[in-house]
């Protein structure tokens, strides 16, 4: 491995710390909740729709989604490891055979859509598995907070 990698490896983990980045792909529907700062203050927005594409790799990573906002299709392009991305959310998994969904760009209504992929049985169990995790660290941080407050 080169420097050039190693400083990568370095910034991909120093970006990625604070938050989950999940695995998704294009067909997947995502919401992104950007950063957005308008004057002195700053809030989250979400952004959801279709990934039609994921470019580049290491620290360069970026993935576009379109959505369809008052009947008129917009695309955003967002770098993965982006400082103004609070955190990225997967809804739904589309069954897709291509990497680019460039030719979505072309299609109206019904012939849009993207059919979506059935769960296996070993993403259902990992998901009830970090769901279990998830409600206990909860469980365990209300009962911390009530034995500090007594």
């Amino acid at each position: 491995m080169n420097i050039l990698e190693l400083i990568d490896n370095e910034q991909m983990a120093k970006l990625a710390e604070g938050k989950a980045l999940p695995d998704f792909q294009p067909g997947d529907t995502v919401i992104v909740n950007v950063k957005v700062k308008e004057g002195e203050r700053s809030r989250v927005q979400a952004y959801e729709g279709v990934c039609i594409a994921r470019m580049g790799g290491g620290l360069h990573q970026s993935f576009t989604v379109r959505k369809i906002s008052y009947g008129e299709g917009v695309e955003r392009v967002f770098p993965l490891f982006s400082p103004n991305i609070d955190s990225i959310k997967v809804v739904r998994r589309g069954k897709v055979r291509r990497a680019k969904l460039y030719y979505l760009r072309d299609r109206r209504g019904k012939s849009a859509r993207i059919a979506e992929k059935p769960e296996t049985a070993a993403e259902k169990a990992a998901r009830v598995e970090a769901k279990t995790v998830a409600k206990a660290a909860k469980t365990a941080a209300t009962k911390d907070a009530a034995a500090a407050k007594a």
